[in-house]
């Protein structure tokens, strides 16, 4: 049997830059589990769409600024450090992303 061996890095090395799209990287995946760092910058959710995961998901904004809106009207504004826990199928859209910084999201996704 193999041993595992540990892994470390830094998430803001080599942190892309957000252009017309914002930058998805797939941190780590198992059953059940997703982590991806998003960089943004500027970027919102389609105006004719909302979000309808069929996964939790826990986002933590490290860095930038944020709005993501729900369905029901709500609106949180987030900051570096704010988290926000969306149950799935919980219907939601990014409003707004800071437009002169990146801003960078760690976001997991659970079953």
């Amino acid at each position: 049997m193999t041993t595992p061996i540990p892994t470390a890095a830094n998430i803001f090395t080599n942190l892309p830059e957000a252009g017309l799209h914002e930058v998805f990287t797939e941190l780590l995946k198992t059953e059940g589990l997703s982590i991806k760092r998003i960089v943004s910058r500027g970027q919102s959710s389609p105006a004719s769409g909302w979000y309808d995961q069929a996964e939790n998901e826990w986002v933590l904004l490290l860095a930038g600024a944020a709005r993501i809106a729900f369905e029901t009207g709500e609106e949180f504004h987030l900051t570096d450090g704010s988290y926000l826990h969306i149950p799935a199928h919980v219907r939601h859209r990014v409003t707004w992303t800071a437009p002169d910084v990146e801003t960078v999201w760690l976001a997991i996704h659970y079953s």
